[in-house]
């Protein structure tokens, strides 16, 4: 696996970007060769924020983990990884490698996951602008909002973001 550190507002030394690495190949048995892990390394006050990503097939995993260094949060971020993908094995078979699910012995088995139910609500978009959505959003006390957006016509999403800012995706028309 290929792997992309991204340092911001920090340095890092070599031996723990070595380690990180290290620690990666511990996934390599669920991707196929080739594939990118982007690692994004920064600081929130006195603890160091961990993000990895890695994406195979148009399935992205993803873990963020904050602790006290990166040597710590690195263990976590990739148990998460290798927890969603044992998790949700029988769905991720066919995208990922062939053999990967073939534990060794000693590894325990993780419960298989319950079909899960979805819910689903329809509704009508109404045409209104981000800062609209955004006070909507907070009025019904959600975490996300779809709506139209008035200008282009387009599907579009406002979200809460873990820093307390808000994100818009939007979709083409």
């Amino acid at each position: 696996m290929k792997t992309n550190i991204l340092c911001r507002q920090v340095t890092v030394d070599d031996q723990t970007k070595a380690i990180i690495e290290k620690k990666l190949t511990k996934l390599d048995k669920f991707f196929k060769d080739g594939t990118e892990a982007n690692v994004k390394l920064s600081r929130q006050r006195d603890l160091e924020k961990l993000e990895i990503t890695i994406s195979q097939n148009g399935t992205i995993f993803r873990s963020e983990v904050t602790a006290q260094s990166f040597c710590h949060a690195i263990d976590s971020a990739v148990s998460i990884i290798e927890r969603q993908i044992r998790k949700n094995k029988t769905r991720l078979e066919k995208r990922l490698r062939e053999g990967a699910f073939t534990a060794p012995a000693e590894e325990e088995e993780i419960e298989e996951q319950k079909e899960f139910t979805i819910k689903k609500k329809a509704f009508a978009l109404k045409p209104m602008t981000a800062e609209e959505a955004i006070l909507q959003m907070n009025l019904l006390e959600h975490s996300f909002f779809v709506y139209e957006d008035q200008d282009t016509g387009s599907v579009s999403v406002v979200y809460k973001r873990h820093d307390d800012e808000y994100g818009l995706i939007t979709t083409d028309k």
